[in-house]
């Protein structure tokens, strides 16, 4: 299995995940460099905004089988254990259940030729269907654990549901394949059919969008307690940070106050010049009051942690694992030496100037405190690049060709190529290296792909999807 997944999530995002285990001390460092054309800098982007607003993370145990065919073996009988237990490996069936229907989803959309898609999208239908008759052949009959099995068989029934139809609505539609939507179809009616049949929604909720929405969304909630751990993530340095502002204001002030000393000795007494030297002054102290602030907490806060975050057991409350977080933009000369050794690597024409921003996580998992059957949690992360496409120019060429006297053009868009190292390091074991190009434009990324490393640097196994 590879330590690291990288995949394009959505048009302008990108994923990582990785599963750590028991007594694990890991560290990842993400250097990406963004060419200075784009204009994306210190200047213009927020390091703090950009983690609150576009880098989403989620953490949760985990146990093989994310895909529909490796999901059905994992569901072992359940009624010989205890009501805790039966609702916590429920919920990690559900859970990976609906994972897994989301990870199959977006790689069928992905596909582009007509008929291999629909031999896929047939090939899910059946992977679904065969699945939730294999978890309703579960069904409990002791009414205190039946409550948590209709949760996840309702909820488990309409997502299906709704992922296949949201597949089929965007389809490319040809008679061809009529008969493969219409068993799709027919799923689809089939489920809908049984949870009337079980009144697992009344009337109101059926009939109104929003409230079946929302509950759906309170039952996958529910689905994922004990199996999603809970996070508590705690901003570092706010004291620091006052002082720095304390001392930046103190140093300013210490300035201004010479200055004023020094007009006050060349003017005699009160006059309209020293008053508007005073001004003068007092403006100056406003303008470069927030540079010299800014300036001395980037210069304080560089290379330290700027987040750090628990990790419990929804259940137990019980620490699972501890994080530190950095994310911030670097200098040059700050990249450690086999780093700038990959990008010197690179070829002549894409040697290009670059901003350089670093995302770091430093993760210590307990060796003790899991659920009982568990081992391994994942670490899942998107990184939106919307922030960066705002940026970016639109596509205003033209490429001109001329054919037997006619001149025709075609308007061409605007790619960027960003460069993404990542460092992997495990416990005491050397880092590991791997470089991914990201070819983007203002709408979408183009396409990932992993690029070779000069022979002196390691790398780590790696898989790239793409979708």
């Amino acid at each position: 299995m590879s330590k690291i997944r990288v995949k394009q999530e959505e048009s302008l995002s990108i994923k990582f995940s990785h599963q750590m285990e028991k007594g694990d001390n890991r560290q990842l460092d993400l250097y990406f460099f963004l060419p200075k054309e784009m204009g994306i800098g210190s200047h213009t982007l927020n390091e703090e905004e950009y983690y609150y607003s576009a880098i989403v993370g989620r953490r949760s145990y985990y146990s093989e089988g994310l895909h529909l065919p490796l999901v059905q073996g994992r569901f072992a009988s359940l009624n010989r254990r205890t009501v805790e237990e039966f609702r916590l490996y429920l919920n990690l069936f559900a859970y990976q259940f609906a994972v897994a229907v989301e990870n199959d989803v977006k790689e069928l959309n992905q596909i582009t030729d007509v008929t291999h898609f629909y031999f896929a999208l047939d090939e899910l239908r059946e992977q679904v269907g065969q699945l939730l008759k294999k978890f309703r052949r579960n069904e409990p009959g002791d009414p205190k654990w039946k409550s948590y099995f209709e949760n996840a068989d309702n909820y488990l029934s309409w997502f299906c549901e709704q992922q296949l139809l949201k597949v089929l609505a965007h389809a490319t539609r040809t008679s061809d394949f009529n008969d493969i939507q219409e068993r799709v179809l027919t799923l689809c009616r089939n489920e809908c059919a049984y949870r009337d049949e079980h009144n697992y929604n009344s009337t109101q909720t059926k009939q109104d969008p929003n409230r079946i929405s929302n509950k759906m969304l309170l039952l996958r909630r529910l689905i994922q307690q004990g199996v999603v751990l809970k996070e508590e993530l705690k901003p570092l340095g706010i004291g620091l940070k006052k002082f720095t502002t304390g001392l930046a204001t103190a140093l300013v002030m210490l300035v201004v106050s010479a200055l004023i000393i020094q007009a006050q000795g060349a003017f005699s007494g009160f006059t309209i010049a020293l008053v508007l030297t005073l001004a003068v002054i007092y403006g100056f102290r406003e303008i470069f009051k927030d540079d010299v602030r800014n300036a001395m907490w980037r210069f304080i806060q560089r290379g330290r942690p700027r987040w750090s975050r628990i990790l419990r057991d929804t259940t137990s409350q019980a620490v699972i694992a501890k994080q530190l977080v950095w994310l911030e933009f670097m200098r040059q000369q700050d990249l450690p030496d086999k780093v700038s050794e990959i990008l010197k690597h690179r070829h002549s024409q894409n040697k290009v100037d670059a901003e350089i921003l670093h995302y770091k996580i430093a993760t210590k998992v307990n060796q003790s405190e899991f659920q009982a059957g568990y081992s391994t949690i994942q670490e899942q992360v998107n990184f939106s690049l919307v922030p960066f496409a705002r940026y970016l120019e639109r596509g205003k060429a033209k490429i001109y060709k001329e054919v037997e006297g006619k001149i025709s053009h075609e308007s061409v868009e605007r790619r960027y190529q960003v460069n993404l190292i990542l460092v992997l390091r495990d416990g005491r074991e050397a880092p590991q290296y791997i470089r991914y190009k990201i070819t983007m434009n203002r709408s979408t990324i183009i396409e990932i792909t992993q690029s070779q490393l000069p022979d002196s640097v390691n790398m780590p196994e790696s898989t790239i999807d793409d979708e």
